[in-house]
């Protein structure tokens, strides 16, 4: 029993020994801060200059400083390539945190690490100095603080933050840009205990094959080590051999290679992702060990040909992005940085270029585990960095990111801001030895040029190279983005030199100020480029990306044949997925009518099956089993999901039904003509008319005597752009800006209204109907008003317009003022552009009234603009109800006039109250001009005769 007992003793400290040996083989982590956003801790701080300046106080860590009370607020580009310029916000910040370090640390070196500190910043620890000023903010620095360290009792850290550069060379990098520029340590700093002899980092290389290389670089000189590293699957089980290898005499750096068979490749569609343990040793015994997290993938650039990854030709579907979140400046958490890439994928993108800057970690691992091809890029926006401060900020960028499988190109700088003697710096860092580029420049086969035309655009393609813009369809306010990108992305998929592209940008730069009261400042038209707002709100082109970057594509045509049989032509756009991994739903459902105060639709029948056998890039069938029935319901609704049952797209199908009453007519009341000298009026039950008889319009609406400010009309509207000639090319003689701004047509001769000139009017009852028409001479022709019993009102109208226009139509007066919300059936519930038609859907939608200011307010979608494919509207006011319902669906609801930003640089429109358009404009973005942004930005030539008929209906509330 004792010789048991004694065993057992010994098996037990064995295992207890070992414990605490792989324990002590592990990197220590103690942060001294806060790990980000709503996660800080308070370190006590004092500012030179700028708002709460002079006195010490306390502030959160990390944070920049102008979103904690302190300093001055300054945006980058207003001092466009000064290095040292009067009047900038240059506040120096100090910090001092007191803290403590484990005695047992006393063994081992400590590094303190900073993630990030804007601009220039010193450290000393105790007084001492902890090492040279860190220069450049987005970058991880580091120093050994162990013979500085006063172990198991209290240490004074202080930091001094400089918001501006001391070198000219970071300050026209980062500080002179079209972002805002803040102060602070706004990344985490910790304190990372190393056993003494310790790895210092790691370089991997995880091919597709199966191939895997490490280089494990050592903390310290020495001998007799041997490195191992073991890879694991996502369920922590050990795959294939470890591998092993020894340090070479008189080296630090100990490689390891070797093969792992049966692995599943990374891909932003299928991230695969292993985890590999690097273990060393000293003789046999653990000393350190660290662990990773790596993708098995091969990134090549073809020259003349394409992107591949994994030997599959790709295209990048992609965005750029800011670090940003309105309340916390460049200071985000794991949440935010989640939330970007979920939003990002949301849109089926599968690329994000990171301007103009490296990011949080965290961001590189949501990238990794979501999937995301990143370009990581050093800073430089127009300026770059000179050859000493760049080659170590390459260093660091490279040394923390060059594991994460997600990043397959590195950028140096953007426009111009690249140091072109720092190209080779990237590869000296860089085990997987990734392409870099130059957005817009060509560089190793890859043409970047940003922001070139539809038609410059199809030059570029022309071109020995592969053309990948890394900027383009500048998305200000509503503009760039969606409008047009359906043209462009036609070419760019189309062509075999392409690399696809990157849209600017992801989000608006509105930052919430602390000194107005958290109002959101996008400097003007600068920052507020979003295809979401600050806070992520949805603006209607993220919609319209999100339909046309499907992966999954249906092909049939939107209005099915009374003899469909439930076939759809399909393709597979995906580049490594086989739709048999994919789900689609389908939903047959009818519409509540306009008299109803529901919204959306009724679910008849819903049925779910699986993706057929289809091959990514190429094209098939997809074949539902729909009920004899089916053409008893109003749409046909037919969802795509991917294998995680995420919505790629929805899209629905309407088909001819049998004539039905636009509007169900009861033979209440008797209709009542009366006429003076000036009006036509007539009552019908509690509806009261006016019409002009020296215009034929609808002056006047009463209903149970209560005025409805709704008339002055049918107005014919018809503009096209202030630089238009009739033959739709451009004036070359035009004013600057007149491209931006819509003008009414204007007669030869001026004296003369060419749209409207009454040439007869008459009204007659006939049984118990009304009619009144009116005759014209110009573009509007002929109006005919028949006011039957109940007080329905049916208006035909006629015009005819031959020549280019780019807004045609007629319209109504309301004011905004009364106007409350609008109930619909048609695609929604965004508003569209002549370019941006992508993005909806057909159902019943609701929204109230808003009238947001592009770049200073994001209430989505916006109540006014352009509506397409709509049946009926009901627009609540605060006078009461009016009803319209089209007789087709081809023409566009205008509700309002839309709304640019105060300096509009995108669009001054006509105002037109409620309209019925047959064409609507196309929308520019901040760079383009509409007639430089592909075919279905054109203007339109219509000749002969629009006739539609318009019923209308007015009740109380």
């Amino acid at each position: 029993m004792n010789l048991l007992k004694a065993h057992l003793f010994f098996f037990l400290s064995s295992v207890s020994f070992f414990c605490l040996q792989a324990q002590d083989a592990k990197t220590e982590i103690k942060y001294l801060s806060g790990k980000g956003y709503q996660d800080t801790k308070e370190w006590e701080f004092k500012i030179s200059d700028g708002r709460n300046s002079g006195e010490w106080s306390t502030i959160s860590v990390p944070s920049v400083w102008e979103q904690e009370g302190f300093g001055t607020y300054q945006y980058g580009i207003k001092f466009y390539g000064k290095p040292f310029p009067d009047g900038i916000a240059d506040e120096i910040g100090q910090y001092k945190y007191t803290f403590q370090v484990p005695k047992e640390w006393e063994t081992k070196v400590i590094n303190i690490v900073f993630d990030g500190s804007m601009t220039d910043t010193e450290v000393k620890i105790n007084g001492r100095s902890a090492g040279t000023m860190h220069q450049g903010a987005f970058y991880r620095f580091k120093y050994d603080i162990t013979p500085l360290l006063k172990f198991g009792k209290e240490n004074v850290l202080e930091v001094t933050v400089s918001k501006e550069s001391s070198n000219a060379s970071v300050n026209l990098a980062e500080r002179r840009a079209d972002y805002w520029n803040f102060g602070g340590i706004f990344r985490p700093v910790f304190l990372e205990a190393l056993p003494a002899t310790h790895i210092a980092r790691t370089a991997l290389k995880a091919e597709a094959d199966g191939s895997f290389e490490a280089d494990v670089f050592l903390g310290t000189g020495n001998s007799d080590l041997r490195a191992e590293a073991t890879l694991t699957d996502k369920n922590g089980k050990k795959m294939g051999d470890v591998l092993t290898a020894n340090l070479p005499t008189g080296s630090d750096k100990i490689h390891v290679s070797g093969t792992f068979q049966n692995i599943k490749t990374w891909t932003s569609e299928i991230p695969n992702l292993y985890g590999v343990v690097i273990k060393l040793f000293k003789d046999d015994k653990l000393v350190h060990q660290v662990t990773d997290t790596i993708g098995f993938r091969t990134i090549e650039i073809r020259k003349g040909d394409g992107i591949y990854v994994n030997g599959v030709r790709i295209l990048m579907k992609g965005i750029n992005r800011h670090s940003f979140w309105p309340e916390s400046g460049r200071t985000l958490n794991k949440e935010l940085n989640y939330a970007d890439v979920r939003l990002i994928k949301e849109m089926n993108m599968n690329a994000v270029r990171l301007s103009h800057y490296p990011p949080d970690p965290e961001f590189l691992r949501a990238c990794d585990e979501l999937g995301l091809y990143v370009m990581n890029e050093l800073g430089g926006w127009h300026g770059h960095y000179d050859d000493n401060i760049g080659k170590k900020l390459v260093k660091e960028t490279v040394i923390r990111d060059l594991n994460h499988p997600s990043i397959i190109f590195w950028s140096n700088g953007n426009e111009g801001g690249w140091n072109t003697n720092l190209d080779n710096q990237f590869e000296i860092w860089d085990l997987q030895n990734r392409p870099v580029l130059h957005p817009q420049q060509e560089i190793n086969g890859v043409e970047t040029m940003h922001y070139r035309s539809y038609g410059e655009t199809l030059e570029y393609q022309r071109d020995e190279h592969i053309f990948m813009p890394t900027e383009y369809l500048h998305g200000l306010y509503d503009g760039g983005h969606g409008a047009g990108f359906d043209d462009y992305w036609e070419v760019l998929r189309k062509h075999p030199r392409s690399g696809g592209g990157y849209l600017w940008v992801f989000a608006d730069e509105g930052i919430a100020r602390t000194d107005q009261d958290g109002r959101i400042d996008n400097q003007g038209n600068f920052g507020a480029d979003g295809i979401v707002g600050p806070h992520h709100e949805k603006e209607g082109s993220f919609f319209t990306v999100k339909e046309v970057w499907s992966p999954i594509m249906l092909t049939t045509p939107k209005h099915l044949d009374s003899d469909f049989d439930g076939n759809f032509e399909i393709e597979n756009r995906y580049f490594f997925t086989n739709l048999s991994d994919c789900t689609f739903e389908w939903e047959l459902a009818t519409f509540p009518n306009s008299d109803d105060s529901k919204i959306g639709h009724l679910t008849l029948k819903r049925q779910t099956l699986k993706g057929p056998d289809l091959k990514p890039q190429s094209t098939g069938n997809l074949n539902i089993k729909l009920p004899n029935n089916w053409k008893d319901a109003d749409v046909l609704y037919l969802k795509a999901l991917d294998s995680d049952g995420n919505e790629l797209w929805t899209w629905d199908y309407t088909w001819n039904k049998e004539e039905e009453k636009l509007l169900e007519i009861e033979d209440k009341g008797i209709v009542k003509l009366e006429e003076t000298d000036e009006f036509y009026e007539v009552t019908s039950w509690e509806t009261s008319l006016k019409f002009d008889k020296t215009t034929g319009k609808l002056t006047t609406v009463e209903q149970s005597g209560e005025s409805i400010s709704f008339g002055n009309g049918p107005q014919i509207m018809m503009a096209r752009r202030g630089d238009r000639t009739l033959d739709g090319t451009i004036n070359p003689d035009f004013e600057k800006g007149e491209d931006r701004i819509y003008k009414e047509f204007k007669c030869i001769d001026e004296e003369v209204n060419c749209s409207e000139n009454l040439v007869s009017i008459s009204a007659q009852q006939l049984n118990n109907t009304v009619k009144i028409e009116a005759t014209y001479f110009g573009i509007l022709q002929k109006v005919v008003w028949t006011i039957y019993p109940e007080g329905l009102v049916k208006m035909d109208y006629e015009y005819e317009y031959n020549g280019v226009t780019e807004l045609a139509g007629i319209y109504f007066d309301y004011p905004e003022e009364t106007m409350q919300s609008k109930r619909w059936l048609g695609a929604g519930p965004y508003r569209v552009w002549q370019n941006r038609l992508k993005g909806t859907k057909l159902d019943v939608w609701e929204n109230g009234y808003n009238d947001p200011i592009p770049g200073e307010s994001f209430n989505y979608p916006e109540f006014k603009g352009y509506f397409s494919n709509w049946e009926w509207v009901e627009f609540t006011t605060s006078e009461g109800i009016i009803q319209m319902r089209s007789d087709a669906t081809d023409t566009y609801l205008g509700v309002y006039t839309p709304r640019d930003g105060r300096d509009a640089l995108l669009y001054t429109l006509p105002q037109t109250g409620i309209a019925v358009f047959d064409v609507i404009p196309a929308v520019r973005n901040k760079v383009n001009a509409t007639d430089l942004v592909g075919p279905s930005s054109q203007p339109k030539w219509i000749n002969g005769t629009k006739k539609h008929s318009l019923f209308l209906k007015f009740n109380n509330k």
